[in-house]
């Protein structure tokens, strides 16, 4: 799904931020991968989060892997651009925009700030290849891609997330799927209402 905008489902971000945060704190190196991340938003959304409750010395061992399969070849240029009209950014806390936005030459428009900018890559890359964009991730969000996909699939990609976290690793969903009962001993929840699971080793 290409539309997205900044801080949506604050609910998910809330549970990042109380749950998955304090102990991401305490690792040397923090590798996060958002796969289904549109142009943008979500990834950036998470970042702004992390950087709010992590500090400055601590986030720049932050490494988010942004994935999305991408058919319009555009997500690469606006990732790293960080550019975005100002549609996308209405949503935003104010204080939260205006310490991670700075104004542009292109009339309402706005850019991601180059602290927050420099932590995020884009890849373009299929989940149902099975492929990993690389292994020893602390943090996987997936959402608005799974619910898109056969029970089957569903479950071969969720097997590839689990083998690509680290022991301990945190896992999130789409607040409107479920963890299909074939990978549920996979996962231990972390709150009962939210898909938000780390896991089991």
């Amino acid at each position: 799904m290409a539309f997205t905008y900044f801080f949506r489902d604050m609910q998910t971000l809330d549970m990042i931020r109380d749950h998955i945060i304090p102990s991401l704190r305490a690792r040397r190196y923090i590798n996060i991968w958002d796969a289904g991340c549109a142009m943008g938003p979500e990834p950036y959304s998470i970042a702004m989060i992390l950087r709010e409750n992590m500090g400055k010395m601590i986030f720049r061992n932050v490494k988010i892997y942004s994935t999305d399969i991408d058919g319009s070849n555009l997500f690469g240029e606006i990732i790293k651009n960080g550019l975005y009209p100002k549609n996308q950014v209405a949503r935003i806390p104010k204080d939260i925009f205006t310490k991670y936005f700075e104004p542009t030459d292109k009339p309402d428009h706005f850019r991601v700030v180059t602290e927050i900018r420099k932590c995020i890559t884009f890849q373009k890359h299929d989940l149902l290849t099975l492929r990993p964009v690389r292994k020893n991730f602390d943090l996987i969000i997936c959402k608005n891609v799974l619910l898109h996909f056969q029970l089957e699939q569903r479950i071969k990609v969720i097997k590839m997330f689990h083998d690509s976290l680290v022991d301990g690793g945190f896992f999130v969903m789409e607040q409107t799927q479920k963890l299909p009962g074939q990978v549920q001993t996979m996962f231990d929840p972390i709150v009962s209402n939210a898909q938000v699971f780390q896991k089991l080793e």
